[in-house]
């Protein structure tokens, strides 16, 4: 009996994926929930298991094509159809050889990249179901592997020689083109406007020193800048509520909650993982969950869920050193928060000048949504916070 293998739901806001590999040829015999291929989006890739036990029939997509959500991808021949030479994969662990087993759990274009660059598995941790190594896993590793593989795939790769060097010509990368189409819709559609204020971080600083080892001590991590950011722009968020709603065609969706985005640079783009329900968070719950995210974004292992429900987004530039910028929306979010560098500015207090650790910090904003007014309200209850987080305890 005929089965049909289509493309599965690729998460909120993703219609189409690229088939990236295919790990079975026609004709081949494959187990239940064994890969068949490997679907990448702009956000995650996915794996596609087969869902019994069969001979693969036919692929109707070829690697390299790209193809929405729910689009037919192959054929399976449902029924046993395994030699008894195949059933050296049901034989105990301790019969196989290491060869084998890696055989049968690296995928297939992992173990090339891995082969090419002469890369040891043992020291490669797997993101795929039971530990598999995906390309992605041995593409992060180095941004020469990552290079290298992308001008493989690209027939139409070409290097210019001259007396100063070479050009590469690469292919994009699935991320990368969706970056950039994201960003231009954004421009193309919002009235995106930025506004900007300025905060002292004096207070915040003072806090992480008496505090820092109190903080690691108990929580087992440490008091960074960021969850004072996103608790200030939590509480801002829920005054000012136009800041975090979004349009939907003659719509406005006003969002009773705080699903927060951090940007994050990863070797392979920018990844935008959500912590959810900010508002609701503990500082040390929030540190702990931007790291956990931040580590599976630089692993190249964030899930769908941990990409989507986002309604707020916080970049920050700061640790690249930008003093100044104005980010670009992530639609459908009507409001992004710039963070920036701290740098040590002579400032007038009570009279007196003075050096203090100053960052400047900015709002882009959908100006169809939100008014002046409450862009600048928003900035000034963030610096407000920020200035004496106290005010973040006692919810003012």
């Amino acid at each position: 009996m005929a089965t049909e293998i289509r493309v599965p739901t690729l998460g909120e806001s993703v219609t189409e994926a690229t088939v990236a590999t295919w790990f079975k040829k026609p004709g081949e015999t494959v187990l239940l929930d064994e890969m068949l291929c490997e679907l990448e989006t702009d956000k995650v890739t996915v794996e596609v298991p087969s869902p019994a036990e069969g001979r693969l029939q036919e692929i109707i997509v070829a690697e390299g094509e790209t193809v929405n959500v729910d689009a037919l991808l192959a054929i399976l021949e449902k029924g046993t159809f395994l030699e008894p030479n195949d059933k050296k994969i049901m034989k105990p662990e301790n019969e196989e050889s290491e060869d084998l087993i890696k055989d049968i759990e690296n995928a297939p274009s992992a173990k090339k990249i891995m082969s090419e660059k002469n890369l040891d598995p043992k020291k490669i941790i797997g993101s795929g179901r039971d530990g598999r190594i995906m390309k992605e896993d041995v593409q992060t590793l180095s941004p020469m592997i990552k290079v290298a593989k992308a001008i493989e795939n690209n027939s139409n790769n070409s290097q210019i020689e001259n007396e100063d060097g070479h050009e590469e010509r690469v292919k994009m990368s699935r991320l990368r083109q969706t970056i950039s189409s994201r960003l231009k819709e954004a421009q193309n559609t919002a009235a995106i406007l930025t506004t900007y204020n300025e905060v002292d971080m004096s207070e915040i600083k003072k806090i992480r020193t008496d505090y820092k080892d109190l903080f690691i001590q108990k929580h087992g991590i440490s008091l960074g800048f960021m969850s004072f950011f996103v608790k200030a722009c939590s509480h801002a968020l829920l005054e000012i509520p136009e800041v975090n709603a979004e349009i939907n065609n003659d719509e406005i969706i006003y969002k009773n909650y705080v699903n927060m985005g951090v940007a994050v640079g990863t070797p392979n783009g920018l990844v935008v993982p959500v912590v959810k329900n900010t508002h609701k968070l503990s500082f040390a719950e929030i540190e702990k969950e931007i790291s956990r995210l931040g580590k599976k974004g630089n692993d190249g292992k964030l899930t769908m869920d941990e990409m989507q429900g986002g309604t707020f987004t916080i970049s920050n530039g700061g640790v690249y050193g930008s003093l100044m910028s104005a980010p670009i929306l992530n639609p459908p979010q009507s409001g992004i928060f710039g963070m920036h560098k701290i740098q040590d500015r002579p400032i007038v207090v009570e009279g007196a000048i003075v050096a203090r650790p100053m960052m400047y910090i900015a709002l882009s904003y959908d100006h169809r949504l939100i008014d002046g007014k409450g862009a600048v309200t928003f900035l000034v209850r963030v610096k407000e916070a920020l200035e004496d987080p106290r005010r973040l305890l006692m919810d003012l």
